[in-house]
């Protein structure tokens, strides 16, 4: 979310957007701080109030996925590219079907405290080198998807006072770097919880509101909405066509299919998302919490498509492109446009809350990874005192957080989506075949896991170094450089189906070699796994 351009807000809403979010800020953190586990049980830290109602749940899932790129990212996608930014949007509800219909309930009744938790039960042989592949797999994503928050803050801030000074970029990382640390090692997951509940209140309400002035300014005549949008464009009829952005090249059009893969498939495999599945007590509380995630995620993108139209045909799609090349500017400045520096003011104190709200989330899932699989389970080898696990756990929180604080002062210039989309890509060719083989293949081995945790983390990375993000392009980070023979942007289409295979063919050459799960280990995984247990 770099903005090359000057500030599109005026002081006013500058300051009333810094009151907006400072008093969300303080509101939270204090309620965080009084509903921080009060006793030194891990239980507590790692899944919080398990009390909670679906509705409730289902908001702290939409609150824990749904990020500032959705807000801002989608919708300027949207208002720059029509008919192909709305197809992304599409890839992202889908993605839930996928949670819903194979991960959730499974992954609930047979985990604990982490996924970490699962596959020891399921593969109790190796399971202390398995925990510690997927706890460095669990760090790469979260930390690249933390990493793209806190630029994103960067960027945010960019879009009020121009480009910032080093001071100014450092101070501002900082200052979200720390809030997100006291939320995750004092919260824990209730005070986690709490804040992304408030977030996707706010959300929701927020695009809403903004949506419905959006339709009311068209009379509420959809026809009029897209016509306008494409007359605005300056493309006319092929604005609302597919292949603006992904069309062309057949290289285009693989690289579409390949970021809509590891989006789709890589949700059901983000460790902050699969941490909240973790919390329900009962199988019907975490079905009910993600049908509720998939239609609350469903209505705020299907709003943010609404709005990305709305601008291009309020706002234009060439004033959007000359203020925002990338188009991240497109709710400020439609907000702008429809209600004022208050709608702006309100909008972007939101877009900061959701930032707070994913970071916390991100950073205690891998801080529970650390503590829990790698200190807990492979350092101590199960012996561990809680009240030790909980101050590794605290401690991890905050070695995660000042990582991703030096991360995002070293990556500033980096597109948030590329740190983003490859997290979402490490995330469907590591943990997700790990997962789907545990839960459903009677053969599969800890060597199989072991391939494919490894091989799915360093498929995905390689892919990306020697692709046009790193060099050979004038928007690369090496633009002068020219190392790039993997011609597309998203590794997914290629390391997704490569880390299937190595589980496969890691699990069949370690039949030889190791012991497979025994029958009566496996029945008793799969019934836990289809029926589980009510109380844990």
């Amino acid at each position: 979310m770099v903005i090359h351009s000057a500030a599109i807000a005026d002081e006013f809403s500058l300051r009333l957007t810094f009151v907006l979010f400072v008093s969300v800020v303080v509101v939270t953190l204090f309620t965080a701080l009084l509903t921080a586990p009060q006793r030194d049980e891990i239980s507590e830290f790692y899944l919080g109030n398990r009390d909670m109602t679906p509705l409730r749940n289902g908001l702290a899932m939409c609150g824990a996925y749904l990020s500032a790129a959705t807000l801002l990212g989608s919708t300027g996608r949207v208002a720059l590219n029509g008919y192909d930014g709305l197809m992304y949007l599409g890839g992202t509800v889908v993605a839930w079907m996928m949670v819903l219909l194979v991960i959730a309930e499974p992954l609930r009744n047979s985990g604990k405290y982490t996924l970490g938790d699962t596959l020891a039960l399921r593969l109790p042989h190796g399971q202390r080198q398995v925990r510690l592949a997927l706890s460095l797999c669990t760090l790469a994503v979260c930390l690249l998807y933390l990493v793209a928050q806190l630029v994103g803050s960067i960027a945010l801030l960019t879009q009020f006072i121009g480009d910032p000074s080093g001071a100014t970029r450092t101070m501002c990382v900082v200052v979200i770097g720390s809030m997100v640390v006291v939320y995750a090692a004092i919260g824990g997951m209730p005070g986690a919880t709490f804040l992304q509940v408030v977030k996707a209140v706010m959300l929701v309400a927020g695009v809403a509101v903004t949506a419905v002035m959006v339709l009311h300014h068209f009379s509420w005549n959809i026809d009029d909405l897209l016509s306008s949008a494409a007359d605005n464009s300056a493309l006319g009829g092929r604005f609302l066509e597919p292949g603006l952005q992904y069309g062309g090249t057949t290289t285009n059009k693989l690289d579409f299919f390949s970021l809509q893969l590891a989006i789709v498939l890589g949700l059901a495999a983000l460790p902050h998302v699969m941490m909240r599945l973790l919390a329900p007590r009962t199988t019907r509380v975490a079905r009910g919490s993600v049908v509720w995630a998939m239609g609350l995620v469903g209505f705020v993108c299907l709003m943010a498509g609404v709005l990305g139209l709305g601008a291009t045909a309020i706002v234009g799609r060439e004033s959007i492109a000359e203020v925002d090349p990338r188009g991240d500017a497109t709710v400020l400045l439609l907000s702008h446009k429809l209600g004022g520096a208050v709608l702006e003011a309100l909008l972007s104190s939101l877009a900061f809350i959701t930032l707070l709200a994913v970071a916390a989330g991100l950073t205690l899932a891998a801080a529970a990874s650390l503590a829990h699989d790698l200190y807990g389970e492979v350092i101590r080898k199960g012996k561990a005192k809680q009240t030790e696990e909980l101050g590794v756990a605290r401690l991890a929180a905050v070695v995660i957080g000042v990582m991703g604080m030096m991360l995002a002062l070293l990556s500033w210039g980096s597109s948030t989506a590329t740190l983003a989309f490859l997290a979402f890509a490490i995330a469907a060719s590591a943990i997700l075949p790990t997962i789907v083989y545990s839960l459903f293949w009677r053969g599969f081995t800890a060597r199989g896991a072991l391939l494919s945790l490894y091989g799915g983390l360093l498929c995905s990375v390689l892919l990306v170094v020697f692709s046009p993000i790193i060099s050979s392009q004038p928007s690369s980070v090496y633009p002068d450089a020219d190392f790039a023979w993997f011609p597309l942007q998203n590794p997914g289409i290629v390391s997704i189906p490569a880390g299937f295979l190595l589980g496969w063919l890691g699990s069949l050459a370690g039949g030889r070699t190791e012991p497979t799960t025994p029958d009566d280990t496996f029945e008793e995984f799969e019934v836990r796994a289809l029926v589980g247990t009510d109380q844990r």
